[in-house]
């Protein structure tokens, strides 16, 4: 019943980024519509859904073993990226830094959000991967292009970055709000739940109309680091995922299909961001995130076939 559940749940997924591809292809939202949604979800619906799913949450699974399985396979599969391409001349700190992030970020927000809701039963198991990515990959890699682009870095700027993000501190209130055990009046979280509903069909109808947007394979100079980023963000990191948690953490049934999934989450859409914001190796950034998320699916799909609790 569960592996049914798994693909009833994706087949909820791709329903709606399919009806928000053709309402993309047909143009009837006008060109504003991703730019309005996007930080709709970003600014709020995304932050209320965080609060309410973690501070509604036990903490004991915001930080168990999904924590450093999911960190040392990101932190690998960056490490093996930065390994393969150097051996085939790539240089640019700026630039690695790009492709390492396509290889290793996973979309976390856009498809981990609704991945974990409709799939693994609780948004709260995508929490622990979001937070790390945040906190931890976000301003190390931001600090890399900033000195690349300026030659300098700003540490006000940097140390600023996660209390001006509406996405950590929804989380970080909310884990707040679970570590006190604090009940929060009905007043306040109704209306924050009830925006909250509004993330993940948002997010997954503005996935839809971006893929509608984007062109592949232009940019010849890119392809080899996209190949490989896509690579290891699709096959390498959930393999190494499934080999931590099988024989370093004795991960339960459940545990280790929730851990392989999200490693197996495509690129994010940060990663074009952080590139676009900065004017590095966006080609490479934004033809990574649109093909790993054409591709990741099937994959998903079939990893859930082999490792879903039956």
């Amino acid at each position: 019943m569960v592996v049914v559940d798994v693909f009833v749940g994706f087949g909820i997924v791709t329903l709606v980024v399919a009806i928000g591809y053709l309402t993309g292809r047909m143009d009837i939202l006008g060109p504003n519509a991703l730019d309005v949604l996007s930080k709709a979800a970003f600014f709020v619906f995304s932050p209320a859904l965080l609060f309410i799913v973690l501070g509604d949450a036990d903490i004991r699974v915001l930080f168990s073993a999904l924590l450093p399985v999911s960190a040392l396979a990101a932190t690998l599969a960056l490490v093996i990226y930065l390994v393969v391409v150097s051996l085939v001349k790539v240089r640019g700190a700026g630039r690695l830094t790009v492709g390492g992030l396509a290889a290793s970020y996973v979309n976390s927000n856009n498809i981990g959000l609704p991945l974990a809701a409709y799939i693994l039963g609780d948004p709260a198991l995508a929490a622990p991967v979001l937070l790390f990515q945040l906190i931890v990959m976000s301003p190390i890699a931001l600090t890399i292009l900033d000195v690349t682009r300026q030659g300098s870095v700003s540490i006000r700027r940097i140390l600023s970055g996660p209390i001006r993000n509406p996405l950590i501190i929804g989380s970080m209130l909310g884990v707040l709000v679970s570590w006190l055990d604090v009940r929060v009046p009905a007043i306040i979280h109704e209306p924050l739940a009830l925006l909250g509903q509004a993330a993940v069909p948002t997010l997954l109808f503005a996935l839809g109309l971006s893929l509608a947007a984007q062109r592949l394979w232009e940019a010849r100079e890119y392809r080899l680091e996209i190949s490989v980023a896509a690579g290891i963000k699709l096959l390498v990191m959930p393999l190494i995922a499934w080999l931590l948690g099988v024989f370093v953490f004795d991960l339960g049934q459940h545990a280790l299909f929730t851990v392989v999934i999200l490693a197996a989450l495509p690129s994010a859409q940060n990663v074009f961001n952080y590139s676009q914001r900065y004017g590095i190796a966006t080609p490479l950034a934004r033809d990574s995130v649109v093909l790993t998320t054409l591709v990741s699916l099937p994959i998903m799909m079939g990893l859930a076939l082999v490792l879903a609790p039956v």
